[in-house]
């Protein structure tokens, strides 16, 4: 798509928010039944794609993907009348006699910018939350995860008029077009570069943005925790969809003591959750494309990696790997993995790896397997992550009754919900005079008595 057609999907987007078909909270419930069926109606198609670009197996593309997105719909359909409705707070008494209420409104024209990782899930959930918020929506997903983009265009278009809600298929040209463009709002997932890119462009126009980023989660096991089932809980949530997880746990920390157990019972969950020969597995997933697959085979140092590491570079597929006695210092310590690999670090102290984790940018994520409970809350409260689980891994982001996010490097602003609501939402703050009364004390000319009063009301 040229320049000349975006942008006349924009004005066309913007003279339509103009007409106020959007405020309607049943036109609202009208589109998000809509999506909703056309999602239910195609399940086997969306698998398909996610099959074609990431290898997903039905089973993980609907629990993944197709599931949480449908989740996210029937919770914002119960309650998107509350979410909407106008509230009222209190006045002060200086203010009498008036009615003070905030009331939730649309921004208007929305851009919502998706990633090639969880391709349907990151640009239906945001989705959904602008369409309940009332706004008009621009999509833009990733031209790596090609299939499925191309079934969302055809989707969306089946279920909404460009001027309501459209997806732009194409790459950078499409993606640097947009950005020159102003909107109302902006949503970025993906890569903390291309953030930094998005931030800079919505600077120029003054754009309100959410940007929904990564980092290095670290997975923090204690010498209490139940040591098997954190494997199990590991194993998944590292190698789901290939490590290509935004809140995979990147690395893992071990007390010295428990290391080797731990590393034993990590080795058998990965044969018994991928079998033998993982690269065999028609449910494993693969690698989007061979410029990351040869990115992620660069941080694999073959004299730490004590399991898995195999590849298919015909497939884009690698085993499952961990790596053993790593440094901060190693190449796969650098950067965010996004792929199979698990490094294994050890420590002593718990409060000088808090210190560590505290000294390195804020990651997405934020995982700890312990059975001590005032070690979990020194954790929660003094450790800086978006968000994340106590004795379990990813699960987090799949609940509409909480926020997800990142904090600092890792993000800012949050969606899901209500919250996912609020973002999408402007809350306009009004206080409603009344006429039958006027206090005189806030008119000049000034006088002691008026001082008396606003001294009174005002303490």
């Amino acid at each position: 798509m040229n320049e000349t057609e975006i942008k006349t999907i924009i004005e066309k987007q913007k003279n339509f928010f103009k007409t106020g078909a959007t405020l309607s909270v049943s036109y609202r419930i009208d589109a998000l039944k809509k999506l909703k069926k056309l999602i239910q109606e195609n399940e086997s198609g969306i698998c398909a794609a996610l099959q074609c670009d990431l290898g997903k197996s039905a089973s993980e593309s609907y629990m993944c993907e197709v599931g949480l997105t449908l989740s996210e719909i029937t919770y914002m359909l119960a309650h998107i009348r509350k979410f909407a409705k106008e509230k009222t707070v209190a006045t002060p008494l200086a203010q009498f006699a008036s009615r003070s209420y905030v009331k939730p409104v649309p921004y208007g024209q929305v851009l919502i910018m998706s990633p090639w990782n969880y391709p349907f899930l990151l640009t239906m959930e945001p989705l959904v939350n602008a369409i309940a918020a009332g706004n008009t929506c621009i999509i833009k997903p990733s031209a790596y995860s090609a299939k499925t983009t191309e079934l969302m265009a055809k989707l969306i278009a089946q279920c909404f008029d460009e001027k309501y809600v459209v997806v732009i298929t194409g790459g950078r040209a499409e993606n640097a077009c947009l950005l020159n463009c102003q909107f109302d709002y902006i949503f970025f997932t993906g890569s903390q570069a291309v953030g930094k890119e998005v931030l800079r462009h919505a600077a120029k126009h003054l754009t309100p943005s959410t940007l929904e980023l990564g980092g290095k989660s670290p997975c923090i096991v204690d010498e209490t925790a139940n040591l098997k089932l954190a494997a199990r809980r590991i194993v998944f949530g590292k190698y789901l969809n290939c490590g290509q997880t935004c809140v995979a746990p990147d690395y893992l920390y071990c007390h010295a003591d428990i290391k080797e157990k731990l590393v034993g019972y990590i080795k058998a969950e990965i044969k018994r959750q991928f079998g033998e020969n993982p690269l065999e597995n028609p449910n494993y997933g693969k690698i989007i494309n061979e410029k990351h697959f040869a990115r992620i085979m660069g941080l694999l140092n073959r004299e730490k990696v004590i399991a898995g590491g195999s590849c298919d570079k015909d497939t884009l597929r690698i085993e499952p790997a961990v790596l053993d006695n790593v440094t901060w210092n190693d190449a796969v310590m650098q950067e965010e993995i996004f792929g199979p690999v698990l490094p294994v670090l050890t420590y002593t102290s718990l409060d000088e790896v808090f210190d560590i984790i505290k000294n390195q940018p804020h990651p997405l994520a934020g995982y700890f397997f312990s059975e001590n409970k005032k070690a979990v809350q020194r954790f929660v409260s003094m450790v800086q992550f978006g968000g994340g689980c106590i004795n379990d891994v990813v699960i987090h982001l799949a609940t509409s009754n909480m926020g997800f996010g990142g904090v600092g490097a890792s993000g800012m602003g949050s969606y899901h919900g209500k919250n996912g609501f609020d973002t999408f939402s402007h809350k306009k703050s009004i206080v409603d005079k009344k006429t039958w009364l006027d206090l005189p004390m806030r008119y000049q000319p000034y006088n002691h008595l008026y001082d008396k009063m606003i001294r009174m009301f005002l303490k």
